[in-house]
């Protein structure tokens, strides 16, 4: 199964590329590629915002894993719109579901992208992963044909608001697992 990894933000509130920060000695975005891999989900189709994002990121992901880097035709136009451009090529339009990821969640396990592929129904467009009281939807399961006519829907709503809307399901997950770092307090 194929996944995508928005790596293209800006960190702003970090105010450092989260992407490289380590965390118990390995970047972050490193630590996701490994938990996408370990699932079974290459390629791992990796967006970023630069050729030179792409060059620092490369350095510290293992070079053995099959990784297509893209990059985003707008910069820093957000993840709704780096999901929309790449559900919409071909390669990803094919697959029956993609995983996507975002490199700012470092406790991301394999066991977790497994328990969304098994919990997704037939009807559903998208699994998202919640602890009960947050939804994390840059790591849901989502159906790309599906989806990319769901987008054309799309009213500029944040995406957890736009993912409720539409045929879903969620998985309950541990906190810690999905958390995600906007800041040097999260960890």
């Amino acid at each position: 199964m194929r996944s995508l990894l928005l790596a293209g933000g800006r960190s702003r509130r970090m105010g450092k590329d989260k992407a490289l920060i380590e965390v118990d000695g390995k970047a972050m975005i490193a630590r996701v590629v490994d938990a996408l891999v370990k699932a079974g989900r290459e390629p791992i189709r990796i967006a970023v915002a630069t050729p030179e994002k792409m060059e620092e990121y490369a350095k510290v992901v293992n070079s053995n894993y099959n990784i297509e880097w893209v990059l985003d035709s707008i910069q820093h136009a957000g993840p709704v719109e780096a999901i929309i451009e790449n559900l919409n090529d071909p390669l990803c339009l094919e697959q029956d579901t993609i995983q996507i990821a975002t490199v700012d969640v470092p406790w991301i396990t394999p066991e977790v992208f497994s328990s969304l592929e098994e919990s997704i129904s037939k009807n559903d467009e998208v699994m998202i992963p919640t602890n009960g009281d947050f939804l994390q939807p840059l790591l849901s399961l989502v159906r790309p044909k599906l989806l990319v006519d769901s987008f054309k829907n799309w009213n500029g709503a944040p995406l957890h608001e736009f993912l409720l809307q539409i045929p879903h399901s969620l998985l309950i997950v541990k906190h810690d697992l999905i958390k995600n770092v906007n800041n040097e307090f999260d960890f």
